[in-house]
């Protein structure tokens, strides 16, 4: 393991963090509690999270600014400061939006993202002693150093937040359903209540709507949590773990913080029974989310795969 995945495993478990990371979710949940404010900051008017856009203004005005200071001469010296000066002035917005989204966090994203947010605190503060120093006409060349170390340290942990533990990454982008119809229950037995079925390990969530069958992912589309324990009020579920609210006919998000629509699957009643089946295009998602596939499926799987392995070898021996 190098030395780099070493540090951020120590970091993830490392639970001396927790409770300083208690703490700050207290004083974050009461700052943040209006749901209208968190959902802006959610980003699900943008469709994906606000915080990762949110930071290209800060990080890269006191970048620029630390580029001008060790390139530039003097005649630089005041541009540089505006940039200082814009990039701390842009920075709130994206921290709120960053602090909303480590709310509802836990276990080693939690910790991992208290380190990047204090990482990003301690890079602001730099800059801030660098303009200060700049206004008295000094250069601020020390601090605006440490500032841009301190921010990379924090970039560098919200990549692994990111692209590692998935803080921000849609839970069902791997989830696949089945392309041909497939029955899954009799029409019966779907009602107004939520029901979750399973197709091949991957939960899905059925219920009525004005007296059709409907069907969508049942993982929250957020941060994973069960959809069919939630609650139902008219044409919408909300998500029991942290109040996302999705259309059941279409999926798609009316209250955040989830930013991303839930999956939604093609329904037919034939003969008394409901089939489902969804279309998918995104090459991403060829191994399904959730809990294991049943023996049958793991079979099918194997099958398909066999075929496969089988009709390559075919073809690579025609070649040669």
């Amino acid at each position: 393991m190098r030395g780099s995945e070493r540090l951020l495993d120590r970091l993830e478990r490392e639970q001396r963090l927790d409770a300083p990371a208690e703490a700050v979710s207290g004083f974050w949940s009461a700052a943040l509690r209006s749901e209208r404010l968190r959902d802006v900051l959610s980003g699900r008017q943008l469709g994906h999270p606000l915080h990762p856009a949110a930071i290209l203004v800060p990080a890269g005005t006191l970048l620029s600014a630390t580029m001008l200071d060790t390139t530039g001469g003097a005649a630089l010296r005041p541009a540089a400061r505006r940039l200082v000066g814009l990039g701390l002035l842009s920075a709130g917005p994206a921290a709120l939006a960053g602090w909303s989204d480590w709310l509802d966090t836990k276990g080693a994203e939690r910790r991992v993202g208290l380190v990047h947010a204090a990482s990003n605190v301690v890079g602001l503060a730099s800059y801030a002693i660098s303009w200060r120093q700049r206004r008295r006409g000094a250069r601020g060349l020390a601090a605006s150093l440490a500032g841009a170390a301190a921010l990379g340290l924090g970039g560098w942990l919200g990549g692994h937040l990111a692209y590692a533990l998935g803080v921000g990454v849609d839970t069902t982008a791997f989830q696949r359903g089945p392309a041909e119809w497939t029955d899954v229950l009799a029409a019966s037995e779907v009602t107004t209540e939520l029901r979750q079925v399973e197709i091949d390990g991957v939960p899905v969530l059925l219920t009525r709507v004005d007296g059709q069958v409907v069907a969508i992912s049942d993982r929250c589309t957020h941060r994973g949590g069960p959809l069919h324990e939630g609650e139902r009020t008219g044409g919408c579920v909300r998500c029991p773990w942290h109040g996302s609210q999705f259309e059941l006919a279409s999926g798609e998000v009316v209250q955040g913080p989830a930013t991303r629509p839930q999956p939604v699957y093609e329904v037919r009643e034939t003969g008394g029974r409901v089939e489902l089946r969804r279309s998918e295009v995104r090459t991403l998602r060829a191994n399904p989310v959730g809990p294991s596939p049943s023996p049958d499926a793991r079979l099918r799987i194997s099958t398909e795969g066999q075929a496969v392995t089988s009709a390559a070898m075919h073809r690579t021996t025609q070649h040669i």
